[in-house]
């Protein structure tokens, strides 16, 4: 079955936009692409108070795959980006998310859906919203914490 799920990739490390477009490319790739988000500047929240801004988009699926292989999808991406876990929440070559999957609902250790962040996260919602607007209202966005500034597409 097939159903709409929704992925957030962020960067603020290294060459942000090349790890998003690849990344972005990869997704695409796998023919599951229904659409990308424009993309955002955001304040990092969380981690280090030096760490530099981010890139964030999110990037609509209509897929067949259940969360667990959207999350090794997003793990994947994150390999490939050559990601380094050093400090929660610290600078990182790209942030791959399972946000939103339509009909699911997941509660794991490594995986919750939706999202348990999301709500709270401008980054996440105003992207979001760009591509459901029936899952996210202006209200929520203008609701949400942090400061972003549409800056344009991948």
């Amino acid at each position: 079955m097939t159903r709409r799920a929704f992925l957030g990739l962020g960067s603020n490390l290294g060459d942000r936009m090349a790890h998003l477009s690849d990344a972005v490319a990869t997704l695409r790739a796998a023919g599951d692409v229904v659409a990308v988000s424009p993309l955002y500047e955001t304040e990092p929240v969380g981690g280090p108070a030096d760490q530099g801004a981010f890139l964030n988009l999110v990037v609509e699926l209509a897929t067949a795959d259940p969360p667990r292989r959207l999350l090794e999808r997003c793990q994947a991406l994150e390999s490939d980006a050559q990601r380094v876990r050093l400090e929660h929440w610290g600078p990182r070559t790209l942030d791959a998310d399972v946000l939103f999957i339509e009909g699911e609902s997941v509660d794991e250790p490594d995986l919750t859906v939706p999202h348990p962040r999301m709500w709270a996260r401008r980054f996440v919602l105003a992207p979001l919203a760009d591509l459901a607007p029936d899952l996210v209202t202006e209200d929520q966005v203008i609701a949400a914490g942090g400061a972003v500034v549409r800056v344009g597409n991948l």
